[in-house]
């Protein structure tokens, strides 16, 4: 039934992803329907097109069963294997590159025997991995509805800063506004423009359109494009190095753009390994060991602002 969910109501697919025959798999959807008395997909000919609503409660109650059975086997790795294992944390190009460093440096001195992978995505790829249990931490920046049924934590706060080319006009114009940012060609993240980002929010409240010529995911790349003349550009404070970016110039934003709430996203009811405890507490001192377990065993999902 997930596999089917999760391969778009394809049951190819999820015969696939389950090393299995299609016919075993739509003959065991028949089962469970019979057993329960429901009809929990919607098919059109031999096509499913849809859940019924008893099939999203089905689905729903599955996944839970699942996570705990997941649960299970992480209480059983946990003392048998110590302080070895794994580790999947998914996040932004700007923490991973920026804030992760020196954190992931402690944590493998501390944990030698776990391995660490890090993968890269936007807010919603991040919840999207979270929700699929292919990653165990998630870190990430901006408000997004994906992350509604997760447990989400505060855990810092970062601004932004524009740069621009060396010996560019605004570094002599005196006070940063937004009017004198939209005088000239912008360059910034592929996020900062959607309904609740902040660097939306204060150039509508100020009438103004700024003139977009790029985004992209990555800080480097904005940093890149910048230094090459094509614009100006608004990036997270922390993303700038004065050691290493040379051919760019920071202004302060501070007070055009309201702060960001950096968040550690967790599915709810999760069993986490001690040293996952750990991990967060490196990055986030605040979130210690009992304040995660409360997040994590209340019953209403904390606001996303990843």
């Amino acid at each position: 039934m997930r596999e089917i969910a999760r391969n778009g109501l394809k049951v190819s697919d999820a015969a696939e992803a389950l090393f299995t025959s299609q016919p075993g798999i739509s003959k065991q959807i028949k089962l469970l329907e019979e057993e329960l008395g429901v009809t929990i997909l919607v098919r059109n000919g031999k096509r499913i097109t849809a859940l019924t609503e008893p099939g999203k409660i089905v689905l729903d109650i599955a996944e839970r069963i699942l996570r705990d059975t997941d649960n299970l086997r992480e209480v059983g790795r946990e003392f048998n294997a110590g302080g070895s294992g794994t580790m999947v944390v998914a996040t932004t190009h700007t923490q991973a590159r920026y804030a992760l460093p020196p954190v992931f440096s402690r944590f493998t001195q501390r944990y030698p025997q776990v391995r660490l992978t890090l993968r890269e995505g936007s807010p919603a790829q991040i919840a999207a991995m979270l929700h699929d249990g292919s990653a165990d931490v998630g870190i990430a920046t901006e408000s997004d509805e994906e992350f509604e049924e997760l447990v989400t934590l505060p855990c810092a706060q970062w601004t932004r800063s524009v740069i621009t080319p060396l010996r560019h006009p605004l570094l002599g114009a005196g006070p940063l506004t937004l009017e004198k940012i939209a005088q000239y060609p912008l360059i910034t993240y592929d996020f900062a423009f959607t309904a609740n980002s902040p660097i939306k929010r204060a150039f509508d409240s100020a009438n103004i359109k700024p003139n977009v010529v790029l985004t992209a995911v990555a800080a480097d790349v904005i940093k890149a494009y910048v230094e090459q003349g094509m614009g100006i550009g608004i990036l997270a404070k922390m993303a700038f190095d004065p050691a290493r970016d040379h051919g760019v110039r920071l202004i302060n934003a501070d007070h055009l753009f309201a702060p960001s709430t950096t968040r550690i996203a967790l599915r709810r009811n999760a069993w986490l390994r001690g040293y996952v405890y750990d991990f967060i507490e490196l990055f986030a001192p605040t979130l210690g060991r009992e304040v995660v377990d409360a997040a994590l065993s209340t019953r209403t999902a904390a606001t996303a602002n990843p």
